[in-house]
């Protein structure tokens, strides 16, 4: 059976999800003439569609599993959800939005099929992957960015391009097998999501998935990411680290990125241009070059992109500087991991920390960064686990919890009637009080924020309300 066969007029296919990837998984489908049934137990979303697909709830759908050539899934159905499973146990085959997305370019149905440039790890996906579209373009690619940043991929096959850039959970990349990219790189491996994966060896595995194509690039000072390089089964094998690069790496040299893997140490851009503070931006800018390099970008593009280059919202993004004190929001370190590398990148922090860990530890955190905190303002329902990791390993740093609401909810208000925002007026006066000039108040919480934000960007747009008002 070739890729596409499960997909011939009249074949029974199930879509799992109403929302964006299930809308545009049906788009792309109808077309090609399959009965369309697409499920999901919220009965607004499903309202929400504008399609002659059959709606069923999700339990209707797991009833009738049997019925069905093909279940097309949006990634955040783990494994274990009752629907997915059963079609597993009827033996029927199950294909994420990206696989999707993978087997239709492939396929040619869009015209030639793209060169893929994948980016995932736990941390830094969107700013490596945002810093490679800026490459991409500037050395001449008609590069489309997508996936877990922008648009779906399966929504801009149409769009003319020749490479794509694209950003992918682990989620999404465990529903695509069969993906084979140009080039793909592991940033970073480190706890998160174990709850939907089951295990620590199950998510790196999944990640792991971007190195079966033609290149295979990992970052070599993180561990885990080092250790998935020499099981890949990508021909060309390359790694990028922050000292010296040996061959086949890239690294830095004399405060230059160099390339040592596709050339004999040529220097690409100062490590002063790139403009995310602190070791962590120098490590999303050479995985980048790295994919940029594999597609022939050359060394000045790739300067030009990093010096016009700007930092995404709510990922260290200054957003103000009162009485001498600067402060950044860094929402999007939702994990302990990517708030240790926030950190690093400043010498004296007043930390903002706290919300839903998922299991997460934070002692290891506390430990390497405790030199640096002059203070902490803790917030949400997991604040007591940092607190007493601080009251170990960081004894001296003072600890403020402003706000000791517990029950906020997805709308930003607990039963009380106390806001986000106005959670963050507290916190803000709190991280003030402890911080003197020359400090950094950072928000970097290291956890989720659905306890008391609906969002992470919600959570960071109430810190940068609070910072103008007090510049007020």
């Amino acid at each position: 059976m070739s890729d596409l066969d499960l997909l011939t007029p009249g074949a029974r296919v199930l879509v799992t999800g109403a929302g964006i990837t299930g809308r545009s998984v049906s788009a792309v489908l109808e077309p090609t003439g399959v009965r369309l049934t697409i499920c999901d137990d919220d009965p607004l979303a499903l309202q929400r569609l504008i399609t002659p697909a059959s709606v069923v709830t999700v339990a209707e759908a797991q009833a009738t599993i049997a019925d069905y050539a093909l279940v097309v899934t949006s990634p955040g159905f783990p494994p274990t959800a009752p629907v997915l499973a059963a079609a597993a146990d009827a033996g029927v085959p199950i294909w994420g939005d990206v696989e999707l997305a993978w087997r239709l370019d492939s396929s040619g149905r869009f015209g030639p099929p793209r060169k893929w440039l994948v980016v995932t790890g736990t941390n830094g996906k969107t700013t490596t992957t945002s810093m490679l579209h800026a490459m991409l373009v500037a050395g001449g690619h008609r590069a489309v960015l997508c996936g877990n940043i922008g648009n779906p991929v399966i929504d801009v096959l149409g769009e003319p391009s020749d490479v794509l850039a694209v950003e992918l959970s682990s989620f999404q990349l465990h529903w695509a097998p069969s993906l084979r990219p140009e080039a793909g790189v592991v940033l970073n491996v480190a706890e998160d999501h174990l709850d939907w994966h089951g295990s620590m060896a199950a998510y790196a595995g999944t990640k792991a998935r971007v190195l079966q194509g033609r290149v295979a690039v990992v970052g070599l000072d993180d561990p885990v990411a080092s250790g998935l390089l020499e099981s890949a089964a990508a021909p060309v094998k390359v790694g990028f680290r922050l000292g010296e690069p040996a061959a086949g790496e890239l690294g830095v040299v004399d405060g230059m990125l160099v390339d040592n893997a596709f050339g004999e140490r040529v220097p690409l851009a100062a490590t002063a241009s790139i403009p995310v503070a602190g070791p962590v931006g120098v490590l999303d800018a050479l995985a980048a070059a790295a994919l940029a390099r594999t597609v022939g970008v050359p060394p000045a593009s790739i300067a030009d992109a990093l010096a016009g280059f700007q930092v995404g919202r709510h990922r260290a993004e200054v957003v103000g500087v009162h009485d001498g004190v600067t402060y950044v929001d860094d929402s999007k370190a939702t994990n302990p991991h990517a708030a240790q590398a926030s950190i690093g990148a400043y010498p004296r922090v007043v930390w903002i920390a706290g919300g839903m860990l998922k299991g997460a530890s934070v002692d290891e955190l506390v430990a390497t960064v405790a030199n640096r905190l002059v203070g902490a303002v803790l917030i949400g329902r997991d604040r007591a686990q940092i607190a007493n990791a601080l009251s170990r390993h960081a004894p001296d740093v003072p600890v403020v919890e402003p706000v000791t609401g517990e029950d906020f909810g997805v709308h930003g208000k607990d039963e009380t009637g106390v806001t986000g925002e106005a959670v963050m007026t507290a916190v803000i006066e709190a991280a003030s009080g402890l911080a003197r000039p020359g400090d950094t108040v950072l928000l970097a919480p290291a956890g989720a924020s659905f306890d008391q934000f609906s969002g992470y960007g919600h959570r960071g747009d109430a810190f940068a309300a609070a910072v103008r008002a007090l510049s007020r």
